[in-house]
């Protein structure tokens, strides 16, 4: 495709997305969605309890100083989302933008409440941080990620000071902290048996908060958007939200999601490609969002491919089929949630 169709296709999209504040929808799909989950905004019936002393001991931990030093969740982060960089710091070949692409700008905003981003400690005590999005639920209280993200606090491993923070900028918490609930961090077993990168194709997380500090669960405080899979990888257009590592404001960027065979063995399958500039690390499980009656439905989060891509300019998602609907039941039915698997030995 010559740049000027690019171009072209690119300013198509982005007047699609204009005609969603005339109270129009547009979404390009290759299949009929399968819809789990609801878009909502912030509901006038919300669900109040007592007040959470979790969330004020997490809400006193997570200074504005703490939130500001957090790094990405991969130790290895920084030119990219992902974590595949050689020796010299150099993108693989197999990754990255095509010579003479066009790569739609991102821009600096103050957030949108359904989506925001996790705080925790790893285990020498550093902070990290990874972006999510809430996504409709029965128990109004479950928030997407990226696999890569939060593999490490299913089952029973310790939370350390695990938490989401929605609409997260300036080192504000407009809607407070939410815990996240102790095995309540959900993942496919694949994504545990393969690894990051033989199972890059299954880089989805969920994660089951606790109400904030005033009694509020998450779905009442922010609203959701609706979860669809089986969508097929083109949409446009698509609207990708995610957290810099370190920024006071997130990201977002306009654009369309293509198709993308792996060319790279070790991190093999099909994924959704997305074009925009900027998307470093601390922006893995933002969401790649369509326009929805109502507001928003979300299609796919940063990861998958290189766990979410090797360059700020070229992102990538898991695809959301059949696996991600099995993994969305378990986490809203309270089912087990997988983990490694016992060692020999152990």
């Amino acid at each position: 495709m010559e740049p000027g169709t690019r171009i072209a296709r690119y300013a198509a999209a982005c007047a699609a997305a204009l005609l969603l504040c005339a109270g129009f929808t547009t979404t390009v799909s290759a299949k009929t969605p399968t819809a789990p989950a609801d878009t909502t905004t912030a509901s006038d019936d919300s669900v109040t309890v007592d007040p959470n002393p979790l969330a004020d001991r997490l809400d006193a931990y997570w200074t504005p100083a703490r939130m500001e030093a957090a790094l990405p969740a991969n130790a290895l982060e920084g030119n990219g989302n992902g974590a595949d960089t050689t020796a010299t710091g150099a993108a693989p070949a197999v990754d990255g933008p095509r010579p003479g692409e066009y790569i739609p700008p991102s821009r600096s905003f103050d957030g949108i409440p359904q989506a925001g981003t996790f705080f925790w400690t790893d285990a020498t005590g550093a902070g990290r941080t990874c972006s999510g999005s809430v996504v409709r639920s029965p128990g109004r209280d479950l928030v997407l990620s990226a696999g890569h993200c939060l593999k490490g606090y299913a089952g029973t491993s310790p939370k350390r000071h695990l938490a989401f923070v929605p609409q997260y900028h300036d080192s504000l918490k407009p809607f407070g902290i939410f815990p996240v609930r102790t095995n309540g961090v959900y993942v496919s077993q694949q994504y545990y048996d393969l690894g990051e990168h033989a199972g890059a194709a299954y880089d989805f997380a969920f994660a089951v908060t606790e109400p904030n500090q005033e009694g509020t669960l998450l779905e009442d405080a922010v609203g959701g958007v609706r979860l669809l899979t089986g969508t097929g990888y083109y949409h446009a257009p698509v609207r990708m939200v995610g957290y810099p590592a370190g920024a006071e404001k997130p990201l977002e960027c306009w654009s369309w999601t293509t198709r993308w065979d792996s060319d790279d063995p070790a991190d093999p399958g099909t994924f959704p490609r997305i074009a925009c500039d900027a998307f470093v690390g601390g922006t893995s499980g933002g969401p790649m969002l369509v326009p929805w009656p109502g507001g928003w439905a979300v299609v796919g989060v940063i990861g998958g491919y290189h766990t979410g891509g090797d360059t700020p300019q070229v992102s990538y998602s898991a695809y959301f089929g059949a696996v991600t609907r099995s993994l969305y039941q378990a986490a809203v039915t309270g089912g087990p949630p997988a983990g490694p698997r016992p060692t020999s030995g152990s």
